[in-house]
């Protein structure tokens, strides 16, 4: 079969806000799935022309997995260079809106003559509502249509919209429209996880023409006005819907007396929310406000948040105002909360809705002969953990670069963490507590603590086994094999580390290249860092990348690598919704601790000793006893 040709709609508003319609013809592939861009639209030229007007912001995200997933910390800064990766932008910017509505007709729902289907009646409405698009498709025969806009519109709007249309067309993927955070798309140009780009469906001349010269407002308006009855449908579904954000909290921290709670920064975060409980966005932006205030934040500390998009879901809230506008609505909401909080302040006297923990510190010291704590002197102590992180450096080496090897390196910087908040070489401090810290499971912990105890001069040591809610007692252990020359070398300056939240995201290699630039007197080139870190080359090139894109650290002109310490990590943790899972892992650890506490009570209490494995004991879902005293101060309260 021939080419079809088909007549595509282009309208260009006039001086009377009127428009005129011109009509052009273009040849389509005869199918989707075997069709053949024009000459000219080379992928190189086609990213470079189209991508940086379509992309809600700067940023793009690389698959390394051959398009599989598009994780956040795989995402840079945009360039005209064509990425050889797939790649894909992110459609909203930091402050919760987008320039350009990006529909996704995906061919794996229902096949590619579906596709055809829906996307052929998506071009007859947008001609009728007088709007412009660009087209591209996919080597799988997916295909992809952008409606550029000349004004930014919020998260809500353009969610609104889209998933009203994806009522109407089955082979249309609407998560990329709702979620603010990770939603992204590929754009014309992009390579293809199958081989092969995303094609335009058009001369590039006439696609940079429509982005450059994207849909009015008038065209906007007409778009929603036609859509009005799905849009109020999809609004009611989501009235009746039982939003239940993650609202789990963590155990306090010391040093804090008031956080704010969980589900307000999820929807400052998400700009998602229980549509049940806040009529609007307003209301919703006013509930965020509020908690804030109460969490003792400033105003300083909101903008902050929202001008360097940590809150994107906040901040599009404010869209819907002029830019030179949204920074004093937010004063007036501010406001409008102080006064609230001080109205009630006097009828909640007394009323501290902050968890205190009933526990306290565990025992970190052995037990005598007698059973009596031996008395340690805490300088002593910490000189003695200092030697031992210097034993730690020195047999690092024998770790492989596996996911095990940098796991059991984590748990090891854990255990060393913790033998300093406590001041003593004996840690008490159970596996669910080490998992916090070091972001794995506790069962995964507690096969690593195996392993390191095991090995020929351990670095720790088992002392004791844990009984009742007591953890497993440990001791560092400085290896013969290595002691002369731990005690020889200098000690490192600064703090130990388990893993910071960031980290978690960012991934291990990471986490210990910013280690070693951290603690390093001066900036380090790349080969001193995979000296210093034990990691192969490659390993902390892509690290370097990754942190690059973050801004957390910088290259010099001598090519050295430094940190760049106005990069806070626990925001960038906050903006990647971290601090969410880590909540969530301390939530489930809590409820695991109640269960095996009412276990103990019916069972321990009524013999003289613990049951055996043999008998009926929960060792499947304990594998070991929950502790007391957790860890997760280092993930809510310790700064950067």
């Amino acid at each position: 079969m021939k080419p079809v040709c088909q007549d595509w709609p282009f309208v260009i508003p006039s001086d009377r806000n009127k428009a005129i319609v011109h009509q052009r013809a273009y040849a389509l592939p005869e199918s989707l799935s075997s069709g053949v861009s024009q000459p000219e639209n080379e992928p190189a030229q086609v990213w470079a022309a189209l991508t940086p007007l379509l992309a809600g912001q700067p940023r793009v995200r690389l698959s390394r997995d051959a398009g599989k997933t598009y994780p956040l910390k795989h995402e840079r800064s945009l360039t005209e260079a064509l990425p050889t990766l797939p790649a894909a932008v992110r459609i909203f910017g930091k402050d919760g809106t987008c320039t350009a509505i990006f529909l996704d007709f995906d061919s794996s729902v229902a096949g590619v003559d579906w596709v055809e289907a829906d996307v052929r009646a998506l071009q007859t409405w947008l001609h009728s509502c007088g709007a412009r698009w660009i087209e591209d498709y996919s080597p799988n025969g997916g295909r992809h249509v952008y409606v550029p806009l000349e004004q930014r519109v919020t998260f809500s709007e353009a969610r609104d919209l889209v998933e009203a249309l994806g009522n109407r067309h089955r082979s249309l993927d609407k998560t990329p429209h709702q979620n603010l955070l990770h939603g992204c798309m590929r754009t014309p140009g992009s390579p293809h996880k199958r081989g092969g780009h995303q094609e335009l469906a058009m001369s590039l001349s006439t696609a940079y023409d429509v982005a450059r010269r994207p849909n009015s407002p008038t065209i906007w308006a007409a778009m929603n006005a036609d859509l009005a009855r799905e849009i109020a449908a999809v609004r009611a579904v989501r009235l009746e819907e039982s939003f239940a954000p993650d609202t789990a909290e963590a155990p306090p921290s010391p040093h804090l007396s008031r956080r704010m709670s969980r589900a307000m920064q999820q929807m400052a975060l998400t700009g998602l929310y229980d549509a049940s409980r806040y009529a609007t966005d307003s209301d919703a932006r006013q509930a965020i406000i509020t908690g804030a205030a109460a969490a003792g934040m400033k105003l300083a500390d909101v903008e902050r948040r929202i001008l360097q998009g940590v809150w994107p879901g906040l901040a599009s809230f404010y869209a819907r105002y002029a830019a030179r506008h949204r920074l004093p609505s937010l004063k007036r909401d501010w406001d409008s909360a102080i006064a609230y909080l001080r109205k009630n302040q006097g009828s909640k006297e007394g009323n501290n809705s902050v968890r205190i923990s009933p526990t306290s510190q565990p025992n970190t010291q052995p037990l005598g002969a007698k059973g009596n704590l031996i008395s340690s002197n805490p300088e002593t102590e910490h000189r003695y953990i200092r030697t031992w992180r210097n034993a730690l450096r020195l047999k690092e080496h024998s770790y492989k670069e596996s996911r095990t090897g940098l796991a059991r390196r984590m748990v090891l910087r854990a255990l060393g963490e913790a033998a300093h908040m406590t001041a003593s070489r004996f840690v008490e401090f159970g596996d669910r507590s080490l998992a916090v810290a070091t972001g794995l499971d506790h069962t995964t912990v507690g096969s690593h603590l195996r392993a390191l105890r095991s090995e020929n001069d351990p670095l720790v040591t088992l002392v004791e086994q844990g009984r009742g809610t007591k953890g497993d007692l440990y001791m560092l252990t400085i290896p013969e094999d290595v002691k002369a020359a731990a005690e020889d070398l200098s000690w490192r300056k600064g703090k130990i580390h388990a893993l910071r939240p960031v980290f978690r995201e960012l991934g291990l290699p990471a986490a210990f290249v910013y280690e070693a630039l951290e603690q390093a007197a001066t900036p380090l080139p790349t080969m001193e860092l995979v000296y210093a870190t034990k990691l192969s080359r490659t390993a902390v090139t892509e690290a370097l990348e990754v942190l690059a894109a973050w801004k957390l650290i910088t290259r010099r002109k001598d090519r050295a690598w430094s940190v760049v310490h106005s990069t806070s990590l626990r925001e960038l943790a906050e903006h990647f919704g971290v601090l969410e899972v880590v909540a969530a892992q301390l939530e489930r650890y809590r409820i695991e601790r109640i269960l095996w506490k009412e276990w103990l009570s019916k069972n321990v209490n009524t013999v003289a000793e613990l049951l055996s494995p043999g008998e009926d004991y929960p060792w499947e879902m304990f594998e070991g006893p929950p502790d007391d005293w957790s860890l997760s101060d280092m993930a809510f309260s310790r700064p950067g």
